[in-house]
């Protein structure tokens, strides 16, 4: 049987996330889940919680890599909890754990997954009406090594249709 593609979406958690961004995150979790790959997400509150309601809703695989040691704290819509208890490190393994990743809105947390991202060549796309991160990196590289180019889009198909086609194995 053929690995799955693993597609890691993050952003905001719930604070900063607004109705609009919730939306976007939750159509690109339906996007995944018709794209039949994995969704990953750090499986808290805000994107993280929007984009696993989206995959769920759209039958969907959907696994949080939670930064605490108690699966409790994970939403409600994740299939599959995986308690890191690596606090703020538990970004790495959100970012290693990826074939891409979708970026929406953010702050730091955000940029810390997308550094992890970035330094191992994951492919990366922003929504680029989402503010924040994402709109500040959107067709950027992170640093002078130009290592990866974060790729702006419009629209969340057309996020997952660009992380598709970056996906080589």
């Amino acid at each position: 049987m053929a690995k799955r593609r693993q597609i890691l979406v993050i952003g905001n958690n719930e604070n900063g996330c607004t109705p609009e961004l919730e939306k976007i995150a939750y159509d690109v979790g339906v996007e995944v889940a018709r794209s039949d790959s994995v969704l990953i997400t750090g499986g808290l509150g805000g994107v993280m919680k929007a984009a696993s309601h989206g995959a769920h809703d759209a039958g969907g695989l959907v696994i949080g890599i939670i930064p605490q040691d108690d699966p409790s704290f994970a939403n409600e819509y994740c299939d599959v909890v995986i308690p890191s208890g690596l606090g703020l490190a538990r970004d790495f393994l959100n970012a290693l754990s990826a074939d891409g990743v979708v970026i929406i809105g953010g702050g730091s947390g955000t940029l810390s997954e997308m550094c992890a991202a970035y330094m191992h060549k994951k492919p990366m796309v922003a929504l680029k009406n989402s503010g924040g991160i994402a709109a500040k990196y959107a067709d950027q590289y992170i640093d002078h090594r130009q290592s990866i180019m974060i790729v702006g889009v419009e629209t969340p198909k057309e996020a997952i249709d660009y992380i598709l086609s970056q996906i080589t194995a």
